[in-house]
């Protein structure tokens, strides 16, 4: 069965959609769990759909109900599967299909459901998805929702980089790991450029500098009132719980400490961060970030990058298996949602192919 999608409208009495964007490691979290004191205000852990969007064209035509209906299942099942559970809900796939079918049907609106059905039940006003990575579906989301507002939070490419290079979620090099901040960033000014209105710019080190300067900008942004319980993070219990289930989570409990700005330092070479400032030479200079060398570094070729791309992956599945024996919790919880991509995609992948 087919249907035709009707024209996406905004539902009166819902809440209005954020999007935090554009990359991972900028100090995301600690934003969002301090605008999580607003009573007014929801933004569970987020799905990072961007992990799921290959296998999309997997799925044939979404008009179909059965292609629909089984993406709808799947996305749910990714929420069951993250590793931070969202407060007091648990989804009916066949609720949730039925709900959005005769809308244009997306995963992205799949996930927005979620989202926005958990943010009633907390009374919620806005609705934050902290995705970043989905700044490269933004005109798409756009389309769905054309009140949704985006949070657009910068970091120091230098310190980000150096931040991304310990993570399992990003690639264990300086170069590739600046290629993707600037493509995060490329994406992100294209939105500035096309919605201005529409977007708050902050930069991280600012919030570091003066965090309720900032926290206060963004409330302004979002039409909620800042609380001065949003500075004493401490108090959030699901920043005490977050930093027990992973060590890139550890500080989140911990108001932040404005020297690591230049942590970076000790932790990349002169070459990486010349190699960085290189990459990242055009957007460093419009948000204001001072140079430390002439930013000036060769770089390297297509097969170059291909051959530290597969490095990059064996040092990938060797912090997996070092955490496995460092940090068991957070190994297990991440391997319940990997396993559950990895399924996914294996019946797919036999679906397309019987």
């Amino acid at each position: 069965m087919t249907h035709q999608p009707s024209i996406a409208t905004s539902k009166p009495g819902r809440p209005r959609p954020l999007l935090m964007v554009p990359l991972r490691r900028c100090g995301s979290h600690a934003l969002r769990l301090r605008l999580n004191f607003s009573e007014g205000f929801y933004s569970p852990y987020p799905l990072h759909i961007v992990d799921f969007m290959p296998m999309v064209p997997l799925y044939g035509d979404l008009a179909e109900d059965r292609n629909y209906f089984q993406l709808v299942v799947d996305v749910v099942g990714l929420q069951a599967a993250s590793m931070v559970k969202w407060p007091d809900v648990a989804f009916d796939p066949g609720e949730i299909f039925d709900a959005i079918k005769d809308e244009k049907r997306s995963v992205h609106r799949v996930v927005w459901e979620l989202l926005l059905r958990s943010g009633e039940r907390q009374h919620a006003r806005v609705v934050m998805d902290k995705s970043l990575d989905s700044i490269h579906y933004a005109a798409e989301m756009m389309e769905l929702f054309p009140d949704m507002l985006f949070l657009n939070v910068v970091r120091d490419p230098r310190a980000q980089v150096a931040s991304m290079n310990r993570a399992i979620i990003h690639d264990f090099d300086s170069t590739l790991n600046a290629m993707t901040w600037v493509a995060a960033h490329d994406a992100a000014q294209r939105l500035v450029r096309a919605h201005p209105a529409r977007v708050l710019t902050i930069r991280y080190e600012d919030f570091l500098a003066d965090q309720e300067l900032v926290l206060r900008g963004i409330c302004d942004f979002i039409g909620l009132d800042f609380l001065p319980q949003m500075l004493d993070v401490a108090a959030s219990t699901e920043a005490r719980q977050m930093s027990k289930l992973s060590d890139l989570w550890s500080s989140n409990c911990f108001g932040p400490i404005p020297a690591n700005r230049d942590k970076f330092k000790s932790q990349l070479s002169v070459d990486e961060i010349e190699v960085i400032e290189t990459v990242a030479r055009e957007h460093m200079r419009s948000y204001g970030y001072e140079f430390m060398t002439d930013a000036n570094a060769p770089i390297p070729d297509d097969a170059v990058l291909a051959s530290r791309a597969q490095r990059s992956a064996l040092g990938r599945a060797q912090a997996w298996s070092q955490l496995s024996s460092t940090n068991y919790r957070d190994f297990v919880l991440r391997r319940v949602r990997a396993d559950h991509l990895a399924a996914v995609r294996e019946r797919l992948a036999h679906a397309v192919h019987a």
